[in-house]
């Protein structure tokens, strides 16, 4: 289980095709302090760390084709910069909400302001992917950010200049996909009002 609260950043250095799965070497300022079998959230998506190279500060990582078609990382290039966290320490603290590492859907960056020193960023995506609500929590390439205004294919965020420059946002440009990551409280509602709709809808059938 993860946070939203990003760590460092990983710059990925080989990218190399095995069968239908990704295996992605990254580097980054703490790969000395990672293991084998350890999972770690890569823009949101959760990876096993598969081998470490404690000379080079790089591990890899291997992404399955399911990891892929759901989310951006089929898209990775050399020298993309990826925000990183680790999963949270059962005594730690919860600084931003309960995120699992499981992407829903990826979407797209329609629009950037800048609002005096921070960041207004609209982004879209598939009507049906998930929900969000005004004041809620979403996750957006591994960041736990509060949404501003809500719609159903369609949501805004606000970014602290701080978390604007200490994550891969700082790259982001209009037309980037993005992972999303909708709330888990509000996947399980909506999930909850389909099957309440569908038994009304059995029953009315009768």
């Amino acid at each position: 289980m993860f946070t939203g609260i990003v760590e460092t950043l990983s710059v990925v250095k080989e990218l190399k095709n095995s069968g239908t799965n990704l295996d992605i070497t990254m580097q980054c300022p703490i790969a000395h302090e990672l293991k084998v079998d350890q999972s770690v959230a890569h823009d949101g998506v959760c990876l096993t760390i598969t081998s470490v190279n404690f000379n080079e500060n790089t591990y890899t990582v291997t992404a399955i084709k399911e990891t892929l078609n759901r989310s951006s990382l089929s898209q990775w290039k050399i020298g993309h910069v990826v925000n990183i966290e680790r999963c949270m320490p059962a005594n730690g603290r919860f600084d931003g909400h309960i995120v699992q590492g499981h992407v829903d859907c990826t979407g797209t960056i329609d629009e950037i302001h800048d609002v005096d020193g921070s960041h207004l960023v609209f982004i879209s995506h598939p009507e049906n992917a998930g929900i969000t609500v005004g004041k809620g929590s979403v996750t957006l390439n591994g960041i736990s950010l509060t949404v501003v205004d809500s719609f159903p294919d369609a949501f805004s965020v606000a970014i602290i200049p701080y978390t604007w420059e200490h994550t891969s946002l700082r790259n982001a440009n209009a037309g980037d996909l993005v992972n999303i990551e909708f709330d888990i409280v509000g996947k399980y509602l909506q999930k909850m009002q389909a099957l309440k709709d569908l038994n009304a809808n059995l029953t009315d059938s009768k």
